[in-house]
């Protein structure tokens, strides 16, 4: 088989994305009040989502909506005060500019690594290294 019907074959089986989609799509937070605290219901399945760990996403949270937040036997976080959604939507996309989003390509298939004492984003797709925010 040479290039050219590689190629073609590769084209035929890579599926269509449709005008306007995009493969990577963060769930929207289901919030919800209890007493004085804010419930983000579907916390698990955004740091699943961004392939990142609940531990950094919880303390980036904590740090944009200036209250204290822990993470319950359910897996969903809980913010001390009253947070609307959109409130946590907006922190949630700064943290996926800031730490998902790769900055050459735009790929989210990235990860943070350590690189010579400085956490950086590393890009699979491209392989770019890019400075992330000291948090």
């Amino acid at each position: 088989m040479d290039y050219e019907d590689t190629l073609d074959r590769a084209l035929e089986e890579t599926p269509d994305v449709a005008e306007g989609e995009h493969r990577f799509e963060v769930p929207d937070p289901t919030i919800r009040q209890e007493g004085n605290a804010t419930v983000y219901e579907n916390f698990e399945d955004t740091y699943d989502r961004l392939a990142r760990d609940p531990d950094h996403l919880l303390k980036f949270l904590q740090t944009e909506l200036g209250t204290s937040a822990n993470v319950d036997a359910r897996d969903r976080a809980r913010f001390t005060g009253s947070f609307k959604q959109r409130r946590v939507a907006d922190a949630i996309d700064e943290y996926v500019d800031s730490f998902v989003l790769c900055s050459e390509c735009g790929s989210p298939d990235t990860r943070l690594v350590e690189e010579q004492g400085a956490t950086v984003l590393k890009c699979d797709a491209c392989g770019a290294l890019s400075p992330v925010p000291d948090q």
